[in-house]
């Protein structure tokens, strides 16, 4: 339900569990956030998924059974913002719930047109994942955070770009080769390079 490929210093990770609307079990989880840690060497990593979500949180059994609260996730999105090459989430379609987490741990965010976002955790009795709160901030500011987390808005991929939440609005026919295009600088680039760069933007 992880798909992992490898292309010249590339790493694309697609989640790929499109009859749920690509909901993370705890396997999934835990695959994802292995896969995030043993990237270290990779010049770059780009996050999607198939299907018309991206990925609608956690699955919703799994989450009553205690994924909403497992560490997982910010392990996950912790390893994501740690490494040293261009990240970009590709956005094939709605992004929701805890998996919002590892999106905001990316550099670069892009989506289709009509996706939406948005995180209910406070509507079903949860904190978000400790970090979400703050790279959702440094993003498009508090208060727009606190109309996403406490207002319950779902944003339109319009208002996600207007708002900073997102990078581009891309044709779902190009979304990988436009990611693909974003990052061909960074993977020509000396390693270390690249990786000072990325450390002097945060």
């Amino acid at each position: 339900m992880i798909a992992l490929e490898h292309e010249g210093g590339i790493w694309t990770v697609t989640l790929n569990r499109p009859e749920k609307a690509n909901s993370l079990t705890p396997e999934m989880l835990e695959r994802l956030a292995e896969i995030a840690e043993s990237a270290t060497e990779a010049r770059a990593l780009i996050l999607t998924g198939t299907g018309k979500v991206f990925s609608a949180g956690a699955d919703l059994d799994a989450a009553r059974a205690g994924l909403a609260t497992s560490p997982l996730w910010e392990r996950l999105s912790g390893a994501i913002a740690a490494l040293p090459g261009l990240t970009i989430a590709a956005l094939n379609g709605t992004l929701a719930g805890g998996s919002m987490g590892m999106a905001l741990a990316c550099d670069l965010r892009i989506a289709v047109p009509g996706a939406k976002f948005f995180y209910p955790v406070m509507k079903l009795g949860f904190l978000p994942q400790p970090s979400d709160p703050a790279r959702m901030a440094a993003l498009i500011g508090p208060a727009r955070t606190k109309l996403v987390l406490m207002g319950g808005q779902k944003l339109t991929t319009e208002e996600a770009l207007a708002f900073g939440l997102i990078d581009r609005i891309v044709d779902p026919e190009t979304l990988l080769s436009t990611a693909r295009e974003l990052v061909a600088d960074t993977c020509a680039a000396k390693p270390d390079i690249a990786a000072a760069i990325k450390a002097m933007c945060r």
